[in-house]
């Protein structure tokens, strides 16, 4: 890994704890509405397997030691340990395996970026129900109706844009040589 890469990383890092103060407290649900996601989308697209899955760790990482990186300027172990943990848990796994397909083809179309994209969500998803699950004594249904159906429609707008703008820019940075090529491309 080089410096390109790692600074990279970090830069994908800064932009979700930037997008993760879009933050929208919800009446129904203890879970806000956030850019996170967003910015998941684009580090997983973009950066691919490798990258995009560290840079959401460094995120991680970062508000594990107590940074205000987390949505509301919060940050400190506590916060991935609590209610909204399993999301935040779900974005590395959920970047790693979005980057797993995006450099599955040489030549990765729009309709590919979003089932990765799909997956991604689901991943996180499904940790931040559990996790949602578990810390608040909800049910798996009661965890799904307050954080999951909800936010479906918003983040499938997010997903559409966020494919559309990543395949550009990972484009861009391929061919400016900023990014590295996997061996199976």
């Amino acid at each position: 890994m080089n410096t390109r890469s790692l600074i990279l990383a970090g830069l994908f890092a800064a932009i979700t704890s930037v997008l993760a103060q879009v933050s929208i407290p919800v009446p129904f649900s203890p879970v806000p509405i956030t850019g996170q996601t967003f910015a998941v989308f684009l580090a997983g697209a973009i950066l691919g397997s490798r990258l995009g899955g560290l840079s959401m760790l460094v995120y991680l990482l970062l508000g594990a030691i107590g940074l205000p990186v987390f949505a509301n300027a919060t940050g400190g172990f506590s916060v991935l340990v609590g209610y909204t943990g399993g999301y935040l848990m779900g974005f590395v796994l959920g970047a790693y395996v979005l980057g797993r397909i995006v450099e599955g083809s040489p030549k990765t179309g729009y309709w590919r970026v979003v089932l990765g994209m799909a997956l991604c969500l689901v991943i996180a998803y499904t940790l931040g129900a559990i996790q949602l699950a578990l810390v608040l004594g909800f049910t798996l249904k009661k965890a799904l109706l307050a954080g999951v159906i909800p936010y479906v429609p918003l983040d499938l707008l997010k997903l559409a844009l966020a494919a559309f703008v990543a395949m550009g820019v990972r484009r861009r940075l391929v061919a400016a040589g900023m990014l590295p090529v996997p061996a199976r491309q």
